[in-house]
């Protein structure tokens, strides 16, 4: 009647990943709405533009929920540079 557990390192542990990712997309989608919603009642008076505030703060739930589980699972994000400029400024190119 014992179980056997296996000790597995947590950052191998997908299951445990999953299970934070899923509890934190929840929450977020949860907190989030309700905060679009309370925004909505307090600024608009239109149905419409209530239900956009609604939708407005799932979508940034569920998008800071995707970012923090995307560094969980270890996904490389893309490195953002501005891209380098070749071309020489004007008083480098009137002095040669």
């Amino acid at each position: 009647m014992t179980e056997k557990k296996e000790n597995v390192a947590p950052e191998y542990d997908l299951n445990a990943k999953w299970d934070h990712c899923l509890d934190l997309t929840t929450r977020r989608f949860v907190y989030s709405s309700l905060g679009g919603a309370f925004a909505g009642l307090l600024f608009f008076r239109s149905p419409v533009t209530r239900w956009a505030s609604i939708a407005f703060g799932a979508g940034l739930g569920i998008g800071s929920a995707y970012t923090d589980c995307s560094r969980t699972f270890g996904a490389s994000s893309p490195n953002i540079a501005a891209p380098k400029s070749t071309e020489t400024s004007v008083s480098q190119a009137a002095d040669e």
